[in-house]
């Protein structure tokens, strides 16, 4: 029997099982179909009595058996492409024997049984199908052939074989292909992440079914899969754990809009979609009326906002009254029974800061008005002859008294707090002894008219809400600006009957929480954007993925407390992947080179794949960049069957993508030019292209925080092809390359 014929009766043999599960998932769908269709007539026939509150617990039950009939539906109607992906020939241990008496356990997306219960297909998360992940030459597992199968639809259209042990392979296995791992990594790439279900390796698997107590840590260099390991974590728990995790939620967080595009398929694919998936923009929406932010801020405005010192930052502005104090100073006067009772701004701020040691600022305006009126009241003359009440009432109802205190103490929203910082007066009050002068400067310039909130902005909105508390239901409103003190107070001022009942129906926290966290890209979490990611996990486990040598962080150790600060006393296990599986040897030394100069303590790992290209170094003068970069993307798409991505410093994005963008309309097809994407350093971060061009390299270690690391993570993206493209001749970075 000659290759062609023996691999035609092994796809013959693979179809037949395929067949035999898509016929039985046919007959599962039929009868999920069923018990929907059974729930809803219950449900239309008994909803009189339920009405009639005969039978509401009755009722429940309906409702819950109808609801899982349907997610299993949805679960088997989103599993019908490449639901069978694998199969493990055994060393005569079982009983599920194939026709040379070898047990034979076929590995899938979900598990499917026949009608005896027979298992048709092993969900790959079982540990029965450990042995598919963990098995190796040297150690079989009793594992013979490990068969990887690639489907289209219901039809196997390729295999690829390994033989594990060659002693036990007594009946002479047929070994087809040249082994799944390296089929898949020559594969090219598509605009959204595949999973890796039929080819995780070893050490990936570890990873995955790590305990789910505690903090699990996977660390690892560029390539080596530690973000699809991640999302197959995520999937692993909830198969282990479902009622934990599916009740709790598990959080997703990754750095930006185009990563989170980019992997959003990979959790449906493997057979979850109760993923909560997140970009970091996007944690603090819950608590911020669906607030959420794309624009990223240049680095030295970043570094700032992302600095621990904005903690107290954010407290002194809290604690800063809205009211302009004017040229005397802040005082509150009150006159009863002609006797004039005044708080000076000392006292003020001592009642301010007593009050707000104890409760939020929107949870203690009854508190602030209380202390007020306390603190007046102690200066009435005893011989008036008046009850404390009495005099409690006419201090509170006096309209000086009112409007200081709407001035003094209004409901605040976390962003009408922040655009606060675009007075320069306001951030020397609340930064001084914080952050220098230039410090302060790029936080007022951040908050100019019309700037869009940015991603570095969230966490500071969470940290405020977090001090604020939830803002009460304004239920009355007076548009009278009064004067206070000699100084104009633009503050609406409600009499607001309702708001002290409001307040106290609304809870502290309006934040989601989660049972589980799972953090991509960790390395390049600010500080600030940590404690806001706690405050989503204080009872969670964690997976946090990250590599510090791709870390666009300037402070490396800062990064590496906000990690140790996070496990505290928590158990803890920690994974490092070793192996480069995406970008090609040669293209890897290159990077490896740049990154070891400046970094010697990088975590490298080893590229197992060659592909024969060195990558290009190329330069052209400012007036030839546009046609530059554009031929060398059209020579790319011809190139590499797979996308193409154009890696740019921030400042030239915009114009160099539509510049070239046009040129490329004229020059290559359609399907070359869909196949071109444009992207920052920091979006292309766990992104990977067939083909990448790297755009003004020098510029881009100038533009990034994290300066020669931001340029590491560039230059580690493509799967099969890099040029770099310097402008006006060979850039800085080349400094230490050899000649």
């Amino acid at each position: 029997m000659n290759d062609a014929e023996l691999l035609a009766r092994e796809l013959a043999t693979e179809q037949a099982h395929v067949d035999a599960v898509h016929a039985r998932l046919e007959e599962a769908t039929l009868s999920a179909r069923s018990a929907a269709r059974t729930g809803r007539a219950i449900y239309t026939s008994d909803r009189q009595s339920w009405m009639r509150e005969e039978d509401g617990t009755a009722m429940f039950e309906r409702d819950a058996f109808a609801f899982q009939a349907a997610r299993r539906l949805a679960t088997l109607d989103a599993e019908h492409e490449g639901l069978v992906f694998g199969r493990l020939d055994l060393d005569e241990t079982g009983d599920s024997t194939g026709s040379d008496g070898r047990e034979v356990r076929y590995i899938g997306r979900i598990g499917v049984r026949d009608e005896e219960y027979e298992p048709l297909v092993i969900d790959w998360r079982a540990r029965a199908a450990e042995p598919f992940y963990r098995a190796t030459a040297t150690n079989p597992m009793d594992v013979v052939r490990r068969r990887v199968l690639r489907c289209r639809n219901e039809q196997v259209i390729g295999i690829e074989d390994d033989l594990l042990d060659t002693d036990a392979n007594r009946d002479g296995l047929p070994i087809i292909g040249e082994g799944a791992l390296m089929a898949s990594l020559s594969r090219a790439r598509g605009t959204r992440m595949r999973d890796i279900v039929a080819t995780i390796q070893a050490e990936q698997d570890e990873a995955i079914r790590a305990d789910h107590a505690g903090v699990t840590i996977i660390s690892g260099g560029p390539g080596t899969g530690k973000t699809v390991v991640a999302l197959h974590r995520a999937a692993y728990l909830l198969y282990s754990h479902r009622r934990r995790f599916e009740r709790g939620g598990i959080l997703v967080v990754g750095p930006g809009p185009v990563f989170m595009n980019y992997i959003e398929r990979v959790l449906p694919s493997l057979g979850e979609d109760s993923v909560t998936l997140r970009a970091i923009g996007d944690v603090a929406s819950d608590a911020l009326g669906g607030l959420t932010a794309e624009v990223v801020d240049d680095a030295p405005t970043a570094f700032v906002k992302g600095s621990l010192r904005m903690v107290s930052v954010l407290r002194n502005l809290v604690n800063l009254p809205l009211v302009d104090p004017g040229a005397d100073g802040l005082s509150l006067r009150v006159t009863v029974k002609g006797n004039v009772l005044k708080l000076d701004e000392g006292q003020l701020a001592r009642l301010r800061a007593n009050i707000l040691a104890h409760q939020k600022v929107n949870l203690a305006r009854d508190a602030a008005e209380r202390a007020l009126t306390a603190a007046l009241a102690g200066q009435v003359p005893a011989d008036l002859d008046l009850e404390p009440e009495a005099v409690d009432d006419l201090i509170a109802s006096s309209a000086p008294f009112q409007m200081f205190l709407n001035a003094w103490w209004p409901a605040l929203s976390p962003t009408d707090v922040l655009r606060r910082l675009g007075d320069p007066g306001v951030v020397e009050r609340v930064a001084g002894g914080l952050l220098d002068a230039d410090e302060q400067a790029l936080l007022v310039a951040s908050r100019a008219a019309d700037r869009p909130w940015t991603v570095a902005d969230t966490a500071l909105l969470d940290e405020l809400a977090a001090l604020l508390g939830p803002v009460p239901v304004e239920e009355e409103v007076d548009p009278t600006l009064f004067l206070l003190e000699g100084a104009e107070v633009s503050e609406l001022v409600t009499t607001e009957p309702g708001r002290a009942e409001a307040a106290e129906s609304l809870t502290d926290d309006a934040h989601e929480t989660y049972a589980h966290v799972l953090v991509d890209e960790s390395q390049d979490i600010t500080p600030m954007q940590w404690r806001m990611l706690r405050r989503r996990g204080s009872q969670a486990s964690w997976t946090v993925v990250g590599d510090l040598a791709q870390s666009s962080w300037p402070d490396l150790d800062e990064v590496g407390r906000a990690v140790r600060d996070l496990i505290g006393r928590a158990p803890h296990r920690e994974f490092r992947l070793s192996v480069n599986y995406r970008s090609p040897a040669e293209v890897f030394a290159l990077a490896a080179r740049v990154v070891k100069a400046h970094h010697p303590t990088a975590d490298l790992p080893h590229a197992v794949r060659s592909t024969g290209v060195e990558p290009a170094l190329l330069s052209a003068g400012e007036p030839e960049l546009v046609g530059a970069v554009a031929d060398a993307v059209a020579r790319l798409t011809g190139e590499v069957g797979g996308t193409v991505g154009v890696i740019v410093p921030p400042s030239r994005l915009a114009a160099l993508g539509q510049g070239v963008g046009a040129k490329l309309d004229d020059a290559v097809t359609p399907e070359a030019r869909s196949r071109v994407l444009f992207v920052s350093p920091l979006e292309a971060k766990g992104l990977e292209y067939d083909g990448v061009v790297v755009v003004a390299p020098d510029e881009i270690v100038a533009e990034s925080p994290g300066g020669i690391r931001v340029l590491y993570v560039a230059l580690t993206r493509p799967t099969q092809r890099l040029v770099t493209l310097d402008v006006g001749g060979p850039g800085a970075w080349r400094a230490d390359l050899p000649d």
